[in-house]
């Protein structure tokens, strides 16, 4: 016998990652009456802490840790270890930390708007509705899996969660896609010992930032033993005789390669697939993204949709400010909006990490800027003692400047402690902070910071 749990909330959120898990802690407090639900148990908390950003740091720092005594196989099965060790302790914190609250509830399964302001939740026996006047989508990416012949039926094709969750460490793997996510695993698994090489369709890596900046950071990684095969287009994939054979062409010509794994890190994409949208009449883009107003609010005004989903920047700290946005329309003076943004970082975890913020000097001399180019390799950096104190100079620092200003039009850090220099670079843009002033400010030593120092005096053009 069919039966249905009809429930009721204030506010009902689809998805636990960053965004939503904010939202619904600050409106529980405010005191509404919040339901949130996730598909899946392993992911409460979201992307970052599960199978994203905690994992793969935790990963970055294991892997590099690694001495040359330590047996590969071995030490990598430890880090595994110690990833899921913290991840499950994350995620069970996640969980108590929303569901003890008396005025919240997490409902674990598929949910499926069944019309704007009802979704259903299971089918047949055990079937749940959850009603609400608002509802918050958070449902995050999903990876974009290429129609590549023999690439989704292949038994060596892996994804970036199973690179987290696997205590196997593979001897070769092939990474297709020379992104932040296909870069980071990559530098991660050769410094874990496995045999890497990325296949990138375009001419270089890293084709947004300038290219003195990527010619430096390509260095560092063929310089750890990645090989990295550029122009190359993936055309198929064959299982044989326990391993993968990836055929791509390049200038012209087709080649094999052999491995026993491959990541297909060619992007993701907002995951609304199954969620019923239209029944809700939520619009959508061509790519699947909620379409959505400088307040997040979707096509239907009592509907929101935050973080991946809605087709913006796909960082954690941009799904926390979503969620800060959201706050401040249903419990504030509802003021903020995607407009106030300005100077976001960005980091890419390799070894030394390469952190940005703002313009390139390629998009500044595009826009006819007047400006002045501050730069220098790490390894000449005499006021950073610090990178020589852990014993990592490579890299470099690019600093793009208004010369009729002196204000900061953008940054590029590949160094170690690259992750931190930004947020004060992107602060004192965010402030107009002039680059004279952090030039001259105090510093504590040794630190990386106080790089700023000589780096902004270093006028290459």
């Amino acid at each position: 016998m069919e039966t249905t749990t009809a429930l009721t909330a204030d506010v009902l959120v689809l998805g636990f990652g960053k965004g939503g898990k904010t939202a619904a802690h600050a409106l529980t407090d405010a005191g509404k009456r919040v339901i949130l639900i996730e598909q899946s148990a392993d992911m409460y908390g979201g992307t970052c802490p599960n199978v994203g950003c905690v994992p793969t740091k935790m990963l970055v720092h294991y892997s590099t840790s690694k001495r040359l005594e330590d047996e590969a196989q071995e030490f990598f099965a430890n880090s595994i270890e110690g990833v899921r060790a913290l991840t499950s302790a994350f995620r069970a914190g996640n969980f108590d930390a929303l569901d003890g609250k008396d005025t919240a509830t997490v409902i674990t399964g598929t949910a499926r708007f069944v019309d704007p302001h009802t979704v259903e939740v299971g089918r047949d026996a055990d079937r749940i509705t959850v009603t609400a006047p608002t509802i918050l989508i958070n449902t995050g990416s999903e990876p974009i899996v290429p129609d590549i012949p023999g690439l989704a039926d292949s038994a060596h094709l892996v994804s970036s969660t199973d690179l987290t969750r696997t205590g196997t460490l593979p001897r070769r793997l092939v990474i297709i896609g020379g992104g932040y996510l296909g870069l980071e695993f990559a530098s991660i698994y050769r410094h874990f010992g496995a045999e890497v090489t990325i296949l990138e369709a375009a001419d270089r890596l890293l084709v947004r930032e300038d290219e003195d900046v990527a010619a430096v950071a390509t260095g560092i990684l063929e310089g750890d033993g990645i090989s990295i095969i550029t122009g190359a287009r993936v055309t198929g994939v064959a299982d044989t005789d326990g391993a993968a054979i990836i055929s791509y062409e390049k200038d012209g010509r087709t080649r094999d390669i052999r491995t026993d794994a491959f990541l297909a890190a060619t992007g993701r994409r907002p995951a609304t697939a199954g969620l019923g949208l239209e029944a809700a009449g939520v619009r959508t883009t061509a790519r699947g993204a909620i379409v959505v107003d400088d307040r997040l609010r979707t096509t239907q005004p009592h509907i929101f949709a935050l973080g991946d989903v809605n087709g913006g920047p796909q960082f954690t700290y941009v799904s926390l400010d979503d969620a800060r946005i959201v706050i401040d329309q249903l419990a504030g003076s509802g003021e903020r909006s995607t407009a106030d943004r300005a100077a976001v970082p960005a980091t890419l975890f390799i070894t030394p990490p390469l952190a940005t913020v703002g313009m390139t000097e390629r998009e500044a001399r595009e826009r006819g800027l007047n400006i002045r180019v501050a730069r220098e390799n790490v390894a000449d950096i005499v006021a950073m003692p610090r990178a020589y104190t852990v014993e990592e100079t490579r890299g470099v620092m690019k600093f793009i400047l208004d010369a009729d200003t002196d204000l900061i039009l953008g940054a590029a850090i590949l160094s170690i402690d690259a992750q931190e220099i930004i947020n004060t670079i992107a602060l004192a843009m965010r402030q107009g902070v002039a680059a004279t002033t952090l030039k001259n400010a105090i510093y504590t030593h040794p630190s990386s910071t106080e790089a700023l120092n000589e780096v902004l005096g270093v006028i290459v053009g």
